[in-house]
C-alpha cells in the first residue's frame, strides 16, 4: 500500500491499550493509540473492534504441489476400492481427460482403507482404464501407479529399486506401490499441466495460503523438473505472497544458476533460501527411520541418505552461506543429523549461523532436544500429526513412544528454538489446528497424547509467527507488530489467549494483509 494508512478502532496483539496501526509503503511505520496517530495524515480504515496479530508464516510447505493438488482429483476420506474407483472415474468424466492423459490423485491414506491395506493394481487398472494414474499418498512418501502408468515409466519386475526407496512386488508381480525415491525418481518424469492451467492453479494456492492468514509460504523441495513452473510464475508476476524456495542438494547448482538473482533476498515476492535433503519417511508409512523398531515388526524403516551425503549437503551450505533444511521424521535420522551437524561444526564452526533445520522432528528423543540445542539448530515440528495420525502412531509405535510425537514441551524447556508447519498439501495450511493440537494434544479418538508436551497458546503462536520468522532469518521483517517490519498482519474476531485452547479453530480470520495489501477479505 503507497504512502501513508491508519487502521484505529482495533485491538493490537500484545501492545497493552494500543488500538492503532500507523503503515508507511507496506511498513509499520508505528503502534499506538488512535488519538496519537491521527496527525500523521493519509488513508485510513475502521478496524470495528478486531484484533490485530502479526500475520503466520508457514516454516515448511511444497507451494508448487499444493497448486498442483487443485489439478487433481481428491481421495479425503476414501475408505474402500470401490469409492476410490468411483472417485477417480468421475474425475476423468468430469474433466474430459482423454485416454492417454496422465490423471494424478491426491489426499489418499492407506490408513482408512480395510485392513490398512493399499488398493489392489486391478482396482487402480479399473479407477482410469485408458489412462496412466498415479495416487500420491497424503503423507507425500509414498504412492500407487496403475498398469498403465507402470508400464509409461518403463517400471517392470525385473526393474531394482533405487537407493532410499522401494518397487514393491509381491509374488514375482508388481503392485503398483512405490515408496520414498522410488516415488520421488518416477514422479518426476511425469509431464506437468499446461502453462495456463498452472497458472490459475498456483492462484488458487496462494489465495488458501492468505485465506490463513499466511503471508509468508515455502517452496520446500524445487527440482529442475519445476524451472519451468517457476519461471511462468515470476514471468506472469503472480506472487503476492512471499515464497522462499529450497533446492533439492542435487539441483542446487542449476538452481543457483537459473535463479541467480533471488539468491540474496526477495525480488517479485520469491527467493532462494537454500538447501533441501530427505533423510526418512513417514511414520505412519512406516517408512521413518527408528531407534527401535515398529511395533510387531522387525523394521525401524530405513534411511534415504549416508552419512557421507549428508556430511557433503552441509559443507555445501556452509561454503555456499545457505541454509539446510533435513527432513527427519524417525529417531535415527534425527540421530544420523545430529552427528553430521557435529562433525560440520568442527570444520565450519559459523554453520550454526545458517540455522540448519530438521523438518518434522516428530520422534526426537528428549536426549536429542539437549543435543540439537547446544548444536544450533532450529526444528520444524508438525503438531496436527497428534490429532490426525496420533492413533496410528500409537498403533504403530506403542503408547510411550507415540506420547513424544511433535515434542515441543521439551523443545521449550532445553531452549531448541522452534516452529511449527502444516506440510501442505498434506494438510490445510491452517495454523489454527497446528497451534490448537500443540496446546491441546488429543488425537482423532481423543486419546491426551504427551500431556507433559503441551505448550501454552502463547508459545504456539510465537512457533507461527516470530519463531518462524528467525527461521527464515527474517526476524527483522516479519514475524512481530513492530515499527520498522513489513505490515504483514491478520484481523480476527476475538483474542486468541483469551480463547478456550479447544476452541481456538473457531477463531474467524476476517482479514489478511501483506505489505499493507489486503490480500484476503472474509467480511
Amino acid at each position: 500500500m503507497e504512502g501513508r494508512h491508519l487502521f484505529y478502532g482495533g485491538k493490537i496483539f500484545g501492545e497493552k491499550g494500543a488500538d492503532a496501526l500507523l503503515t508507511e509503503n507496506g511498513r509499520i511505520l508505528a503502534v499506538g493509540k488512535r488519538e496519537e496517530l491521527a496527525e500523521a495524515g493519509g488513508g485510513r480504515t475502521d478496524l470495528e473492534g478486531a484484533w490485530v496479530l502479526p500475520a503466520f508464516l508457514d516454516a515448511h510447505s511444497h507451494f508448487t504441489q499444493t497448486a498442483y493438488s487443485f489439478l487433481q482429483v481428491s481421495l479425503e476420506g476414501a475408505a474402500s476400492e470401490e469409492e476410490l474407483e468411483e472417485r477417480i472415474r468421475a474425475y476423468i468424466r468430469r474433466e474430459g481427460i482423454a485416454p492417454g492423459q496422465w490423471v494424478k490423485a491426491g489426499n489418499y491414506d492407506h490408513n482408512r482403507m480395510p485392513g490398512g491395506r493399499n488398493p489392489s493394481l486391478a482396482a487402480l487398472d479399473r479407477a482410469a482404464p485408458e489412462n496412466p494414474l498415479l495416487i500420491q499418498h497424503r503423507s507425500g512418501h509414498m504412492g500407487l501407479m496403475n498398469s498403465a502408468a507402470l508400464s509409461r515409466m518403463g517400471i517392470t519386475e525385473k526393474t531394482p529399486s533405487p537407493e532410499g526407496g522401494r518397487i514393491e512386488t509381491r509374488d514375482g508381480k508388481l503392485t503398483g506401490y512405490l515408496e520414498e525415491n522410488a516415488l520421488f525418481l518416477y514422479q518426476r518424469k511425469i509431464p506437468g499441466p499446461e502453462p495456463d492451467a498452472l497458472a490459475e492453479a498456483y492462484g488458487k494456492a496462494q489465495a488458501s495460503y492468505g485465506a490463513h492468514g499466511i503471508t509468508t509460504v515455502q517452496e520446500g523441495m524445487l527440482v529442475k523438473e519445476m524451472f519451468p513452473a517457476i519461471r511462468m510464475l515470476l514471468g506472469r508476476r503472480l506472487l503476492y505472497l512471499d515464497l522462499a524456495a529450497y533446492a533439492s542438494v542435487g539441483d542446487y547448482p542449476a538452481v543457483k544458476e537459473e535463479f541467480a538473482p533471488y539468491l540474496d533476498g526477495y525480488r517479485e515476492h520469491f527467493r532462494i533460501g537454500g538447501i533441501k535433503i530427505f533423510l526418512d519417511g513417514s511414520p505412519q508409512g512406516r517408512t521413518a527411520w527408528l531407534r527401535e523398531p515398529y511395533l510387531g515388526s522387525a523394521s525401524c524403516g530405513y534411511g534415504t541418505m549416508s552419512d557421507a551425503e549428508v556430511k557433503e549437503a552441509m559443507v555445501l551450505a556452509a561454503q555456499e552461506q545457505v541454509q539446510l533444511l533435513a527432513h527427519c521424521n524417525g529417531d535415527a535420522a534425527i540421530a544420523q543429523f545430529l552427528r553430521c551437524l557435529a562433525w560440520t561444526k568442527e570444520r565450519y564452526p559459523g554453520f550454526s549461523a545458517l540455522r540448519p533445520v530438521i523438518i518434522h522432528g516428530q520422534l526426537m528423543g528428549k536426549d536429542q532436544v539437549r543435543e540439537a540445542a547446544r548444536l544450533g539448530a532450529f526444528v520444524s515440528f508438525f503438531p496436527a500429526h497428534i490429532r490426525r495420525w496420533g492413533d496410528v502412531h500409537i498403533r504403530n509405535l506403542g503408547m510411550e513412544r507415540a506420547s513424544g510425537i511433535s515434542p515441543a514441551g521439551s523443545a521449550l524447556a532445553q531452549g531448541l528454538p522452534f516452529t511449527f508447519h502444516q506440510d501442505t498439501p498434506v494438510l490445510e495450511p491452517d495454523m489454527w489446528e497446528t497451534v490448537r493440537c500443540a496446546a491441546v494434544r488429543r488425537t482423532e479418538s481423543g486419546i491426551l497424547l504427551g500431556e507433559e508436551e503441551r505448550i501454552p497458546v502463547e508459545e504456539a503462536l510465537r512457533a507461527v509467527t516470530i519463531s518462524a520468522a528467525r527461521q527464515y532469518g527474517e526476524e527483522r521483517e516479519k514475524g512481530s507488530l513492530e515499527p520498522g517490519k513489513n505490515a504483514d498482519f491478520i484481523l480476527t474476531d476475538r483474542d486468541p489467549l483469551e480463547t478456550d485452547p479447544e476452541e481456538i479453530q473457531k477463531i474467524r480470520l476476517l482479514k489478511t494483509f501483506c505489505r499493507g495489501e489486503c490480500v484476503f477479505s472474509g467480511v
